[in-house]
């Protein structure tokens, strides 16, 4: 026996309770997923698209049959997802036996036993677009009722898949930055240690650094790691 759908406030409290700093983007691209399949009374497949450049990818699915429509759409390069993505609107395929927009996804979708379907943008940033789909085996699965329920749910989706992204652009940026800092660290060190072997100054010393890179095609942070390494193993005067 099915179990009863969750409560779309429900579904809308879990998601405003998921911990960005201890959930993987990933993770929370699923839940977006399943939460949506959870909401409907009608029995339902659901995916997650995001759009990077043009091209789209299921970051997230319920079921292999979503996958399928989805990745249907990004072979041909055109459907309700990649439309719905692009534009942050709803695309509803009522009845997809007489949809004609998408002639090569509905003959897939024919074949694979779906009768309706629904694409719900999700504006993240300029960079990253996406959309919440939601596929139907019987004609005419989504009525006002429900796709308002959708529409909420999408909103709420939206916000969570944003800050979520925006949670993994800033952990990936500070990571860089992070980098960044031990690269310059270092290169200040190997430049003292040059400094005080050849009595020259900073930027002679940057030179030397830079000279040496170019002659052994490694970075300058590589070139300036080994000789800090060198000048560690060197036993101490006495």
């Amino acid at each position: 026996m099915a179990s009863p759908p969750t409560d779309p406030a429900d579904a809308f409290a879990e998601l405003g309770r998921i911990k960005l700093g201890e959930v993987a983007l990933d993770d929370v691209l699923q839940r977006i997923a399943e939460l949506a399949k959870r909401v409907l009374s009608t029995p339902v497949e659901v995916s997650v698209t995001l759009v990077r450049g043009g091209t789209g990818h299921t970051a997230a699915f319920t079921d292999d049959l979503a996958l399928d429509m989805d990745e249907r759409q990004y072979a041909q390069g055109t459907g309700p997802c990649l439309d719905a993505a692009a534009s942050g609107d709803l695309m509803s395929v009522p009845d997809l036996p007489a949809e004609d927009r998408w002639p090569d996804w509905t003959e897939r979708g024919l074949k694979t036993g779906v009768g309706s379907s629904v694409s719900v943008g999700l504006p993240i940033q300029e960079a990253v677009v996406g959309a919440l789909n939601v596929y139907a085996r019987t004609p005419h699965a989504f009525d006002d009722d429900t796709i308002t329920v959708l529409q909420t749910f999408a909103a709420y989706a939206a916000v969570a898949l944003a800050n979520a992204h925006l949670y993994d652009s800033t952990a990936t940026l500070a990571h860089q930055m992070q980098e960044a800092m031990a690269s310059r660290a270092v290169i200040e060190q190997a430049k003292g240690i040059i400094m005080a072997e050849r009595r020259c100054t900073a930027d002679e010393a940057f030179a030397i650094l830079s000279k040496v890179s170019q002659d052994s095609n490694r970075k300058v942070r590589d070139v300036a790691q080994a000789l800090v390494d060198q000048a560690a193993r060197k036993p101490s005067e006495s």
